[in-house]
C-alpha cells in the first residue's frame, strides 16, 4: 500500500430496490497518489457514479450494505462520523464535480459567490473566501468579471468551469470529477481537459476522473481502472494500459475506439452488462468475452502482474 494520498480498500455499497439487491460497488480497491490523475473507464451502469458517491459518503437512504475501508493521508475516513465527515472531509479535503454539474448552479446567486460558498460555509469568512474564488477563477480559465455573473448569462462550458472552480475552491487533495464533459461540444470537451492537466501539473490535487469516454480521458489519465458490473476489473498505469490492455473487456473497449493515426476495424462488444441485481456467479464479463474457457464459470481472483498492474481474469492467473 505504501503513502499513498488515497486508499480505497474492499469498498462496497448495495442498494435496496424493488426487484432486490443492487450491487453497484463490489469489493473495490486501488491506490491514489499525490498529483496522480486516475481514470475510471466503463460503460453506463457499471458502477462509476456509485463508486464517486461511495468515497464521498453522499449515500441514498435505500442502502442495503455499505463496507470497506477509505484511508486518505492514513486517517481512516470510514472510521468518521458523518459529522466530522462533513465538516474536517468532504469538500475540504475531498470534493466532486458531479454529473451535469453545469446545470445544477443556482440561476439567481451570481456564480462568484456559488464558488466561494464551499469556504465560507467550511471557514466563515466572506471577503477572503471571494479572494480566493477569484483566484480559483483564473485557475480554470474564467475572466474574472464573470463573477458577478449568472448561470444563465455564461455558456455551457463556462459553466462547467465555474463547476470545476467550486471544486477546487478549498483547495482539496483530491477532486473526484463525474462525467465532466459530457453535453459539451468536442472542442470544449478538450478545453477543459487540458485545464484540468494544467492544474494538476501546477498543484497538489489528484483526480479521479469518472467517464466512458476513452480518447478524451487519456489526455489526462496516468492510472486507468476499468470498471465492469460494479468491480474492477483491470488497473494500470496509463502507458501500460493504452498500449497493451489485458484484461479482455479492456481489448474490446480500446479496439472500438477510432484512431488518427492508423487504419483499423473498429469492434464492438456483443450483448450487455450482466443485471447488478442477477450477477453470474463466475466471471462477470464471461457471457460477452472472446477467450472464455471452462475456468470462467468461476469467480477470477485479481493478479497482481510483475509490472505493477493488477487484472481481473482466468488467463492471467499464475
Amino acid at each position: 500500500m505504501g503513502n499513498a494520498l488515497l486508499r480505497v480498500e474492499n469498498l462496497t455499497l448495495h442498494f435496496r430496490a424493488s426487484k432486490g439487491v443492487v450491487q453497484a460497488v463490489d469489493e473495490v480497491s486501488f491506490n491514489l497518489d499525490r498529483n496522480q490523475a486516475l481514470v475510471i473507464l466503463g460503460e453506463s451502469g457499471c458502477g462509476k457514479t456509485s463508486l464517486s458517491r461511495a468515497i464521498l459518503r453522499l449515500l441514498p437512504r435505500n442502502v442495503h450494505t455499505y463496507s470497506g475501508k477509505v484511508w486518505l493521508n492514513d486517517t481512516e475516513l470510514m472510521a468518521l462520523d458523518d459529522e466530522t465527515y462533513r465538516k474536517d472531509i468532504r469538500w475540504v479535503k475531498i470534493s466532486m464535480v458531479p454529473q451535469a454539474a453545469m446545470n445544477s448552479l443556482n440561476p439567481v446567486i451570481r456564480v462568484g459567490e456559488q464558488v466561494a460558498e464551499p469556504m465560507i460555509a467550511h471557514y466563515g469568512v466572506k471577503k477572503e473566501a471571494l479572494e480566493q474564488a477569484r483566484k480559483v477563477f483564473r485557475t480554470v480559465g474564467v475572466p474574472e468579471d464573470f463573477m458577478s455573473r449568472y448561470a444563465f448569462e455564461l455558456s455551457g462550458g463556462m459553466r462547467q468551469r465555474v463547476a470545476i472552480a467550486m471544486s477546487l475552491v478549498t483547495s482539496p487533495d483530491v477532486v473526484l470529477l463525474d462525467e465532466p464533459t459530457s453535453a459539451l461540444d468536442v472542442l470544449t470537451q478538450a478545453n477543459i481537459m487540458n485545464t484540468l492537466k494544467q492544474i494538476r501539473q501546477g498543484t497538489e490535487t489528484s483526480f479521479i476522473l469518472i467517464t466512458h469516454d476513452i480518447a478524451t480521458s487519456s489526455e489526462l489519465a496516468t492510472h486507468v481502472a476499468i470498471m465492469y458490473a460494479g468491480q474492477i476489473v483491470e488497473y494500470a498505469d496509463a502507458t501500460n494500459f493504452f498500449t497493451a490492455p489485458l484484461h479482455p473487456y479492456s481489448q474490446k473497449l480500446m479496439a472500438s475506439v477510432p484512431t488518427l493515426r492508423q487504419t483499423k476495424n473498429l469492434e464492438f462488444i456483443p450483448g450487455r452488462p450482466p443485471s447488478l441485481v442477477n450477477l453470474p456467479t463466475g466471471c462477470r464479463f464471461a457471457e460477452r468475452c472472446p477467450s472464455r474457457f471452462g475456468k470462467c464459470e468461476k469467480d477470477p481472483p485479481t493478479t497482481m502482474l510483475d509490472d505493477g498492474r493488477r487484472v481481473k481474469c482466468w488467463l492471467h492467473t499464475r
